[in-house]
């Protein structure tokens, strides 16, 4: 991939190192400001558009403490013109909530980046706390 990428990417890392301590900003320094940029998080409905994707991640941050970044497992990558995509494991150790203690935390991630004048910028991710098979029940509403 383009070196302007991986380091929109190395970012992005970063970046997730600040939210888990409760810092947003880095992270929505790397967003789209477009009307089709989505976030779907674990930790509420899907945002679309610049508006719901600040409020999202100002939530999300707000509830989470004392956060450590353990890492990244690459599933997979690939880049397109001016798309990309990431597909990783992340690993944290946070305190989220109520939460009395900090605990480890394991996403599955898919993040799409797409070049937008001239710059890579975050324009969906993806991120659910499935990383273990699942019984088939578990796709069901109750």
């Amino acid at each position: 991939m383009a070196s302007d990428l991986s380091a929109v990417m190395q970012q992005d890392h970063e970046a997730l190192g600040s939210f888990v301590k409760g810092d947003p900003e880095p992270k929505k320094k790397l967003y789209s400001r477009r009307d089709d940029a989505t976030l779907a998080n674990p930790l509420g409905p899907p945002a679309r558009g610049w508006r719901q994707i600040e409020q999202t991640l100002e939530h999300a941050s707000s509830i989470l403490h004392d956060g450590e970044l353990l890492g990244f497992d690459r599933i997979s990558e690939g880049a397109s013109g001016d798309l990309a995509y990431i597909v990783e494991i992340e690993r944290y150790r946070v305190r989220a909530g109520d939460a009395e203690q900090v605990g480890p935390s394991t996403l599955r991630v898919t993040t799409v980046f797409r070049r937008e004048d001239g710059e890579w910028k975050i324009a969906h991710r993806h991120a659910d706390t499935i990383v273990t098979s699942q019984p088939a029940e578990t796709v069901m509403d109750h």
